[in-house]
């Protein structure tokens, strides 16, 4: 309602004489409330601030002023002090927003006798019709109405925290000015630091991850006088629904907790170790963004030297093979306010929920324990010697991987894994071991058929049978001293020649003797006849002393030179 400099004499004039000039009979205002919204959180008090939109007119109709042609609402006082006429005074009181009157002001309430220049004539009855647009008071302070809770709160925000959270930013009729989901992106900040408007500094405190709630924010904690922008305007109460999505201290740890640790705790992981384990990550408001299980793959690394995060390197630090624990890092040990790409955003807290699989030192030996010894040890088995055993095989988180009864395999001979040959050596016949044989003595960062890459095998041995050897390249070896001269002992029927059958019964007669032994694991026939070969140098059939002796008084040594 703007008139000239002679027009608002004559109104300030009009306010404080009206209604002592006013000589007809006494009306009040007429108020039409054409248009009540649902809810009316509200009401307009005497002391309390408005912001409305107006337009005035005379009973004919015919407009005189209007806020809406200035572009701009009114914003005053009500009551005591305010500077509109009594009647608009009057009238919108008890108003809610987003209600429209329309309010008749007869002329002691409105201009009275003198009109108001050339705008106004005097004795005048005017029309308002008025849409409310807000409604403030000085004692007002930022309201919190929380909308959902969540349960088991173990954390909220504190002053000097740092904060993400979504946000819709709506005037109090509704007019939404901002969202931080129309970007799909969170508004992070510090809070009590001055980096927010007062009102949501107050309003954040004592929020919970996962909490929503609606924060109402008076002008005065708000954007005040200067509104913000096109967005906001002037004396504007703003609301803000916020979404918490998380909450951390600059000065916070990585916080573990320890939720399974299997009996016994044999070794603690350290750093230097190799580990695999596997992993569900989560922010803190549960949103899962990676998971090891997703790949079926352990995720594999060093500890310590700073292969992976530093809060996650700390968190792996005293882990058992097999422990359970869920592990809160905040994001200066994580992945900072930059994140990474499109997977972690700016200045996240991380929750990872971890499983051990298994870890061990690039310096580890085999490992072995027994687990029964028998009573009588006289004989325990080496290199060459033929072996049955029956074993299990697993990870050490248990996994089964295979199991095999009364394999055999000659000792030393590279026919089995070089940890499982070190777990085998010196066992007794009856003897249990368990045996733990780090990758590197295993089947390597490749991994294996059926065995992960760099995995920690854990073999459960029985050795069922024992055979002794012979060494590497022989057929035949004397457990005694050979006879001498050798050909006479082989050619029994003293003929001067030993076909094949005579040659037999000889080194036969030798091992049931227990003066030699033949090779296990192998046909003695087949193994005589090998050696008989050898021997027979002219193949015709028959060993003579002349062929036995040509390779000795030459000094060859034969493929075979058991004799």
């Amino acid at each position: 309602m703007e008139f000239s400099e002679m027009d608002v004499r004559s109104v300030c004039l009009c306010v404080l004489l009206c209604v002592r000039c006013w000589a007809g009979p006494v009306e009040d205002v007429k108020i039409d409330r054409y248009s009540l919204p649902t809810l009316c959180a509200r009401e307009v008090q005497q002391g309390d601030y408005v912001r409305y939109h107006y337009t005035g007119t005379f009973t004919n109709g015919t407009k005189f002023d209007s806020s809406l042609d200035k572009g701009a609402p009114f914003m005053g006082l009500v009551g005591s002090e305010s500077k509109v006429i009594p009647g608009l005074d009057r009238g919108v009181q008890g108003m809610c927003v987003n209600e429209r009157r329309k309010i008749t002001i007869p002329p002691h309430l409105g201009y009275g006798v003198t009109g108001a220049g050339s705008v106004i004539p005097p004795d005048t009855t005017l029309v308002f019709d008025v849409i409310l647009l807000d409604v403030w008071n000085k004692a007002d302070k930022a309201e919190i109405r929380t909308l959902f809770r969540p349960q088991g709160c173990r954390r909220s925000v504190q002053r000097s925290d740092f904060v993400r959270y979504h946000y819709n930013g709506t005037l109090l009729n509704g007019t939404v000015f901002d969202s931080s989901y129309w970007r799909n992106i969170t508004y992070n900040t510090y809070v009590g630091q001055g980096e927010l408007i007062k009102g949501m500094d107050e309003g954040l405190l004592g929020t919970c991850i996962g909490e929503r709630r609606s924060i109402i924010i008076p002008p005065f904690l708000a954007y005040g006088e200067k509104g913000y922008g096109s967005k906001v305007p002037a004396y504007a109460t703003v609301i803000f629904d916020v979404l918490l999505v998380d909450v951390f201290n600059v000065k916070d740890d990585v916080q573990v907790e320890v939720q399974d640790v299997p009996q016994p705790c044999r070794r603690k992981a350290k750093a230097g170790d190799f580990i695999r384990y596997h992993y569900n990550g989560t922010f803190q408001d549960g949103t899962p963004f990676d998971s090891s299980y997703q790949r079926n793959s352990t995720y594999n690394t060093y500890i310590g030297l700073g292969h992976v995060i530093a809060g996650m390197d700390k968190a792996l630090l005293g882990v058992c093979v097999g422990e359970r624990r869920r592990v809160t890092i905040p994001p200066h040990l994580a992945y900072g306010e930059n994140g990474t790409g499109s997977l972690i955003p700016a200045s996240a807290v991380l929750t990872f929920d971890l499983h051990i699989i298994d870890f061990h030192n690039p310096s580890d030996s085999v490992d072995i324990r027994v687990t029964h010894a028998p009573a009588e040890c006289s004989n325990t088995c080496t290199a060459n010697d033929l072996i049955t055993y029956r074993y299990n095989c697993s990870l050490l988180d248990g996994t089964r991987l295979y199991s095999s009864y009364l394999p055999q395999v000659t000792l030393g001979q590279g026919a089995v894994i070089e940890g499982l040959e070190k777990g085998l050596q010196g066992m007794c016949v009856g003897e249990r071991r368990e045996v733990t044989i780090p990758p590197h003595f295993g089947h390597g960062q490749d991994g294996g058929s059926g065995v992960p890459s760099s995995a920690v095998l854990l073999f459960e041995l029985e050795l069922l049978e024992l055979q002794r050897g012979v060494p590497e390249g022989y057929l035949f070896l004397w457990l005694e001293d050979s006879p001498e001269p050798l050909f006479p002992a082989m050619d029994l029927n003293h003929n001067q020649e030993v076909p094949l059958e005579e040659f037999t019964d000889f080194i036969k007669l030798q091992v049931s003797e227990g003066r030699g032994r033949l090779r296990p694991g192998v046909d003695s026939d087949v193994i005589i006849r090998d050696m008989f070969t050898n021997q027979d140098q002219n193949s015709d059939g028959k060993i003579t002393a002349n062929e036995l002796r040509v390779q000795t008084d030459h000094g060859e040594i034969p493929d075979h030179e058991e004799l």
